[in-house]
């Protein structure tokens, strides 16, 4: 099972022998078998990989993250192919009917509201959870009445103040940004290793999003980063704020009763809304509830 998280943050020489990721930083030398492997996080522009080593991590669907000169997230590595059918299956992508697009967006607008319920409740926000699970009910095809929009409001002045606001240059937006990246480029690295792409998506259609599936399906999830960087409250974002939040991926979560890693719920689910998509029926999604 692959669970490690690998952060990469000074001047090193990555390179791959024998199974494993070895890593070199001046006189230091370790390695890391790529089985255990699931997400790599480059924070650093001074770092070096040989070909040999990219092309055995997009083998292995290991989810690669680079860094900007900031340390924040700014792309993924990507294979051209998720799978050996990978040209019907964007196809079969590109023909999926609105209408049961629309009902997907439902169904995931009606899991965030709900998990972001969960999360003010839990932070003991308890009218405001009160009021989020009225949204949740009230959530119509393809969201038309924008209860997402409604939930956001009243979650986030709830939570952080009535003068937050998401463009706000702070501590708290930075690390909500890093962990959106980390949880974007889980989704981004599911929905390849399912043969589909990440630009045509549900409900985000932005033209210059290159991440408009991702977009879609985490959105249930960000709550999970909402709780930890909150929760936290964070007082600065520097290497430790970074370490726990890259760690997200190994939290443990119920999903549909049973205790799994995050990092594994992201394929299983991101596989059940496909699979509905390609069959014509809802009835394959899973659910993600915290």
């Amino acid at each position: 099972m692959t669970w490690r998280v690998v952060s990469i943050s000074h001047r090193s020489k990555l390179d791959y022998k024998m199974g494993y990721l070895e890593i070199r930083q001046g006189n230091s030398f370790s390695k890391v078998h790529l089985s255990e492997i699931a997400t790599i996080i480059i924070e650093s522009t001074a770092v070096s990989l040989t070909t040999y080593l990219i092309n055995e991590l997009i083998a292995k669907k290991i989810n690669v993250i680079f860094c900007d000169e900031k340390h924040l997230p700014s792309s993924v590595l990507a294979p051209l192919y998720g799978s050996y059918d990978s040209s019907l299956k964007v196809k079969k992508q590109a023909e999926w009917p609105s209408s049961l697009k629309s009902e997907i967006w439902q169904s995931i607008v009606t899991e965030k509201i709900l998990n972001q319920a969960k999360v003010l409740a839990f932070l003991g926000h308890e009218l405001a959870a009160i009021q989020l699970v009225g949204y949740s009910d009230e959530v119509m095809l393809g969201d038309t009445s924008n209860r997402e929009g409604f939930a956001a409001k009243v979650y986030f002045n709830s939570l952080l103040g009535q003068n937050f606001s998401r463009n706000l240059d702070s501590f708290t937006n930075s690390a909500l940004n890093y962990g959106y990246s980390i949880l974007m480029s889980a989704f981004a690295r599911a929905i390849y290793s399912c043969g589909c792409i990440t630009q045509l998506g549900i409900w985000h259609k932005g033209a210059s999003n290159n991440f408009n599936f991702a977009c879609d399906l985490m959105e249930p999830f960000r709550p999970v980063i909402d709780l930890e960087v909150i929760g936290c409250n964070f007082n600065s974002f520097g290497s430790e704020e970074k370490k726990v939040i890259k760690n997200i991926l190994n939290k443990e979560l119920l999903f549909e009763g049973h205790k799994q890693y995050l990092n594994n719920i992201i394929p299983s689910y991101t596989r059940s809304v496909i699979d509905s998509l390609n069959s014509n029926d809802i009835s394959y999604k899973r659910i993600f509830l915290l």
